[in-house]
């Protein structure tokens, strides 16, 4: 039997949703009675709309009610929305019923709320009430809008340290947090032994499911959830470390790896802020949100469409330095795919708003080393994939779109850059900016590796991989100001940040500036 990438992608999908969004039974048992609350992973919201957004919770009881839980065809849980933090004004209730076939997670997805609101939630099922959490739609799409904050994150590796950045993220005024990549990792390490995962790296639904759930326990991670409406997408580690499209480093047999990866992809969505996706459909992560006139933000799938890396280790495929190789020179080779990129380039081009923002997952500015035998290009990231990065930026540049950032993550390390059609050349003007916010905990690169990066990539103006936190970013019409909040490797339990660098794009200039 032959079959087509895209018929392997169709089939593992569908077996993997199978039941995802399955009918339910018409009516729950019995409201429970818990002997311990089964809301143990906190509440959550995310992709916030003029008029919606997007309400999670998951029962997960100790393990003294499990068996009970399991025993249920189904369980009922009500929903109540407020218009204040003291829960007095109630402005919409409802219930919903969900099943061991979604990991008994809930979405909520509620509609008609209204723009640029802050409103406050909560859960229950029988006797238990869930954490109280505070939620905030975006503002209508013609608002004149003066200010716009959110916290930059990505990369929390469990076993590297703890979440202080996220117990910050919880105390700020933020209108979202936007996560780019690598919220769980399925490997572990070695050293430090901060904390274990306690469990064999998954490959399966149920063994994605209680990494996920491991993760959502913990408190500070908790606490940024419910804090702020959270919008996001992913990297590489939600299903195994860098894999490209429908292979995975050590070449498992296609279709195998996609009933992995999809069962990865459900997992995540099970345990995410995300409205489900129906039976059968795609697991797509790529979105974009608007702010009033202020502000557009596109997410970016980096990972799902794209082509495998170039001059691939036929012994192992996952990313390298390579130097030498004509294949990275190949104009079909794609990092966003051919659907998403056409999106993404026509919703840039056609943007009428001030600021556009896209989250992905990795660094778009170059990376690579010059060394005796020439210049060494790392294959997993853009620098992998150089003809599509300089589409991207000859469309905005033909376009004469202005004011664009990019906002990345998974590189473990805080990033100021300019982003130019042809990289590090001075005599291609720079069209857009980059950020990238750092890692919660996931260790990153030596002080002299970062000084060395920068030196042979002037496009890169800061660097720094020794520190772990996030990045604070503000937008007004006049400009975008980012300030990257740090602290020392490996992250404790009772860390404190500092500003380890502010920089600052002026509206109109593309290139970042000292702040």
């Amino acid at each position: 039997m032959n079959l087509s990438r895209r018929d392997l992608n169709r089939a593992a999908l569908w077996l993997a949703l199978a039941g995802c969004a399955a009918p339910l039974a018409a009516c729950a048992q019995a409201a429970p009675r818990w002997r311990s609350n089964p809301f143990t992973l906190g509440v959550a919201s995310g992709q916030p709309r003029p008029d919606s957004v997007v309400l999670w919770t998951r029962l997960m009881p100790d393990a003294e009610d499990e068996s009970a839980r399991n025993a249920m065809p189904a369980c009922t849980v009500r929903y109540e929305i407020y218009g204040d933090a003291a829960l007095q004004r109630l402005v919409m209730q409802g219930e919903i019923v969900t099943d061991a076939s979604r990991a008994f997670s809930v979405h909520v997805h509620a509609q008609g709320l209204a723009p640029q609101r802050d409103y406050w939630y909560r859960f229950s099922c029988g006797d238990a009430q869930s954490p109280v959490g505070r939620t905030r739609t975006a503002p209508a799409p013609d608002a004149d809008v003066r200010r716009l904050r959110f916290a930059l994150a990505s990369c929390q590796n469990y076993e590297h340290g703890f979440y202080a950045a996220h117990r910050e993220i919880a105390g700020r005024e933020l209108d979202f947090v936007l996560f780019v990549g690598d919220y769980i990792y399925e490997g572990s390490s070695t050293a430090p032994e901060m904390r274990r995962h306690g469990a064999p790296i998954p490959h399966t639904l149920e063994a994605y499911r209680e990494r996920h759930a491991l993760y959502k326990r913990d408190a500070d991670l908790q606490a940024a959830h419910a804090a702020h409406p959270w919008i996001l997408t992913w990297d590489d580690h939600e299903v195994v470390n860098d894999y490209a499209g429908d292979r995975d480093p050590a070449y498992t047999e296609p279709a195998l790896f996609l009933a992995r990866r999809a069962a990865a992809y459900r997992a995540y969505f099970e345990h995410m802020p995300l409205v489900l996706p129906p039976q059968g459909a795609a697991m797509r992560i790529h979105d974009r949100y608007a702010w009033g006139r202020l502000a557009e933000l596109w997410t970016l799938d980096c990972r799902q469409y794209r082509s495998h890396h170039a001059c691939a280790d036929p012994a192992r495929d996952s990313g390298r330095g390579v130097i030498g190789c004509a294949e990275l020179a190949d104009p079909a080779r794609t990092m966003l795919g051919a659907e998403q990129s056409q999106w993404f380039a026509q919703g840039l081009a056609g943007s009428r708003r001030q600021w556009k923002l896209f989250g992905q997952s990795t660094q778009m500015s170059p990376t690579g080393l010059e060394t005796p035998q020439g210049r060494q290009t790392w294959t997993d990231g853009w620098d992998g994939y150089p003809e599509a990065r300089r589409r991207l930026f000859q469309g905005v540049a033909d376009a004469g779109v202005k004011d664009v950032v990019a906002l990345g993550g998974d590189v473990h390390r805080y990033v100021a850059a300019n982003l130019r059609v042809q990289p590090n050349d001075p005599g291609s003007p720079v069209v857009a900016s980059e950020f990238v916010g750092g890692s919660i905990s996931s260790r990153g690169a030596s002080q002299a590796a970062m000084a060395r990066m920068r030196r042979d990539n002037p496009d890169v103006v800061h660097a720094r991989g020794n520190e772990r936190g996030y990045a604070l970013m503000e937008l007004t019409p006049e400009a975008m100001q980012c300030e990257f909040r740090a602290t020392a490797y490996p992250v404790t339990s009772d860390a404190s940040f500092h500003t380890q660098a502010r920089f600052a794009v002026e509206a109109g200039r593309a290139g970042v500036l000292p702040a």
